[in-house]
């Protein structure tokens, strides 16, 4: 199983008035993980998968520690933890990784998403291509994907 790699820069724009990524900002980089991920991954050339459109039909986020402003980008790691006949499901670690190897993990989230005919205006089956595609990033039983989808743990902090 592979888990997509995004780097995503922090903006002054992104920071509250206590100098850490407010915590609304989270679901544009969540959102720029997931488009990274579904449509420059996309497989084949010229391949129609995941151009059709698709919606968010859920997001669930934990705040585990506040992001402060710093000129390098943040980590953020998906896989897929379910794929269903006309949805799929991504969970996400938003982290940084320090010189020893531990990780320090700002935010863990989900997002249910559902594939989109734009023309009929109407949710679509996911394609057999699609489905190839996601069963790469699968992680349908391991502690990261329970982690990731989780209750908001005690110590959690929203920015």
């Amino acid at each position: 199983m592979s888990r997509h790699i995004y780097r995503c820069p922090l903006r002054w724009s992104d920071m509250d008035a206590f100098g850490h990524v407010n915590n609304v900002v989270f679901l544009r980089y969540l959102e720029e993980a997931r488009i990274d991920f579904m449509f420059r991954l996309a497989p084949g050339d010229g391949s129609p998968s995941f151009a059709g459109g698709s919606v968010v039909a859920r997001h669930e986020i934990d705040y585990k520690l506040p992001l402060v402003h710093r000129h390098e980008p943040v980590t953020i790691e998906s896989w897929v933890t379910k794929i269903g006949a006309a949805s799929l499901t991504i969970a996400y670690e938003v982290k940084d990784t320090d010189t020893d190897g531990s990780e320090r993990v700002y935010v863990r989230a989900s997002t249910v998403v559902v594939p989109y005919d734009l023309e009929a205006a109407r949710p679509r089956r996911i394609s057999a291509e699609e489905k190839a595609f996601l069963q790469d990033y699968l992680d349908d039983g391991g502690d990261r994907s329970a982690r990731a989808g989780g209750r908001a743990s005690r110590g959690a902090v929203a920015a």
